[in-house]
């Protein structure tokens, strides 16, 4: 089987292919185990990636994003005067990684391709990696990792560091970014995550900032104007002069990781600097004081101390600096181990994390643990909420229909479902063999290859074909093609006057056709939107666009009725609930949205068996 692992840092990229029997190997990217995420924007719009960018970079630094990873929020970079979304910067960087694949595969194509992210990355940062992955071109399977199973399953690997079933180990993951922990402890089945947080405005990149700062009170007063002229560049010269800087700050940096002091060469008209680790030591303290407390705080969230704990392992470049292992020691009591390079720990590892080829993959969130208060409250990430329960077709920005108000709604017609199971009942037994997936937040999830084609139904003797489903074609007086109400099943007549077309041109709604049937049982209210898309892209894009926006546990499986078979995904945040399903072969997908004004009441699996009983096509041709 041919993998490829993929870890897209801030700073660096890591890859490492495992093909042919042979052991894994780091594939080495412009000659070096790793390749700089930096992305330069030609003047045609051309993106330039890793080294060559850096060195283009020098000619005209406006063009040029040194860290795309970092702005996975914002949408869009201006490199010079081109616009370039983030998916397409990251984009850029995993093709180069997949050139390099296939060169050294000799053409052969991969079975697999697995991302790390961050285990805090919620669905709209995990669905843009995604994106860019198969931008990139990568066609095959895709598998994210959370980054801190990577690291354990990395762990593991060594002679004398296996985990028994039951046994914890801590992850300290300090990259350029961010600073992020967890507490991952074995099960049979995998690895699972007990407890995790982190420092959204940590890593190398502001350790750079801070050391900036201290080279620049020593020599500023000599020509002020001149400085700030280096820090707010408005000319290319100054730019070129300031990516220098930076560079032979980060550089004296790494160095002082090695050696008790350094010099930090600086452009004309200042002097060099000398700087010692133990002024980069003072200036550090309090932030790397901080992600030791966050640390301490996650290994007691996880219920465990850290005594109990297999190690607290060290990954990302910046753990390399010594001052990070002494303050671990002087909180824990425990001396912090690095087994490899800590840059390459977590892409190595992803490729160790095991049962991650199996179809039914099953990694959850352990029972006895609850999910740890935050230490600190995160920097805005800029991504949206869940929504909360409102009327209407579908928010603006959201791009999914949202149910109404949970709660007593009047008559709703006949052919309702029974009330739902008491509080706290255990859910229903399991029918038609689901072979659930449970991912825990940040958990692995498997995106399987190929178009992810949506699916809608139609009742009938004479079911159309996936030809025939090929583009939208007439509509009833439901709205409906032929071939949502192929995929609708009975759901229309079970709720008659309860469907109705909806417009699918509307900013922040899917293309194509689109039908929205709104009911309710008892404290739940459920909002069936079907949706009959141009093409098989955009339906797989509506229903990834559909599932985005949650980050709570998923249960995916398998479904097949009417002829027709597919996929489904559910997940529940808070009081809302989504599910959404889809058809292997053709353009067409739906969703079924639900709230509860008693949410201890509704889970992934409860929807799961309510799709499965009443939304679900049963009819076979």
């Amino acid at each position: 089987m041919r993998v490829l692992s993929v870890d897209l840092g801030t700073s660096n990229t890591v890859a490492v292919l495992s093909a042919h029997g042979r052991e894994p190997r780091v594939v080495e990217l412009d000659g070096s185990a790793t390749m700089p995420s930096a992305v330069y924007a030609d003047e045609d719009g051309a993106l330039v990636v890793g080294r060559d960018a850096e060195r283009r970079a020098r000619l005209d630094p406006a063009r040029f994003e040194p860290n795309p990873k970092r702005r996975v929020d914002e949408g869009t970079l201006l490199l010079g005067t081109t616009v370039v979304t983030v998916t397409d910067a990251l984009a850029a960087v995993l093709r180069r990684v997949a050139e390099e694949a296939s060169r050294q595969l000799g053409g052969e194509e991969l079975d697999e391709v697995r991302l790390t992210h961050p285990a805090r990355w919620g669905t709209n940062r995990r669905t843009v990696l995604l994106s860019a992955a198969r931008l990139a071109g990568f066609t095959c399977r895709l598998v994210l990792v959370p980054e801190p199973v990577a690291a354990a399953a990395h762990f593991t690997s060594f002679p004398g560091r296996s985990l028994a079933s039951g046994q914890a180990l801590a992850v300290y993951d300090l990259g350029a970014g961010t600073f992020d922990c967890a507490v991952v402890a074995a099960t049979e089945d995998g690895f699972v995550v007990l407890a995790e947080n982190g420092l959204p405005n940590l890593g190398g990149l502001d350790v750079d900032q801070v050391l900036l700062d201290h080279v620049g009170s020593q020599v500023s007063h000599q020509e002020p104007a001149r400085w700030q002229r280096l820090l707010r560049p408005g000319t290319t010269s100054d730019r070129r002069a300031q990516r220098m800087l930076r560079e032979d700050v980060r550089a004296a940096k790494e160095a002082l990781s090695r050696h008790s002091q350094t010099e930090v060469p600086l452009p004309e008209p200042f002097p060099d600097v000398l700087v010692t680790r133990a002024e980069l030591d003072a200036l550090m303290r309090a932030n790397l004081l901080r992600s030791a407390t966050v640390l301490v705080d996650t290994v007691t969230a996880s219920g465990h101390t850290a005594g109990e704990l297999a190690g607290i392992y060290l990954v990302g470049g910046s753990s390399r600096i010594p001052l990070v292992a002494t303050l671990i020691t002087e909180r824990t009591g425990v001396l912090p181990v690095s087994l490899d390079q800590p840059e390459t720990a977590v892409a190595l590892g992803a490729r160790d994390v095991p049962g991650t080829e199996a179809p039914a993959l099953r990694v959850r969130p352990a029972g006895q643990a609850s999910a740890p208060p935050p230490v600190a409250p995160p920097a805005s990430t800029g991504l949206p909420t869940a929504p909360h329960p409102a009327p209407g077709l579908g928010p603006p920005t959201g791009g999914f229909p949202v149910p109404p108000p949970a709660g007593p709604v009047g008559p709703v017609g006949p052919g309702l479902p029974g009330p739902p199971p008491p509080l706290g009942a255990p859910p229903p037994p399991r029918r038609r063999g689901r072979g659930t997936v449970l991912l825990a937040l940040g958990a692995v999830v498997a995106v399987v290859g190929g178009a992810t084609a949506a699916v809608v139904l139609t009742r009938g003797e004479d079911l159309p074909s996936a030809a025939d489903c090929h583009q939208p074609g007439p509509v009833d007086d439901d709205g409906f093609t032929e071939c949502m109400r192929q995929l609708a099943g009975s759901v229309p007549d079970d709720h008659p006057g309860r469907c109705e077309p909806g417009s699918g041109t509307d900013e922040g709604q899917p293309d194509g056709v689109l039908v929205t049937c709104r009911f309710a049982e008892g404290t739940r209210s459920h909002t069936l939107a079907y949706n009959h898309a141009p093409s098989t892209e955009d339906a797989e894009n509506t229903a990834t666009l559909w599932l985005g926006g949650s980050d709570g546990d998923l249960v995916q499986a398998d479904w097949t009725g009417n002829g027709l078979s597919g996929r489904y995904r559910a997940t529940v945040e808070e009081s809302v609930g989504r599910l959404v399903f889809t058809v292997d072969d053709r353009p067409v997908v739906g969703v079924l949205l639900t709230s509860s004004a008693d949410p201890g009441t509704l889970s992934a699996d409860v929807l799961a068996d309510y799709f499965e009983d009443h939304v679900q096509p049963g009819l076979e041709p």
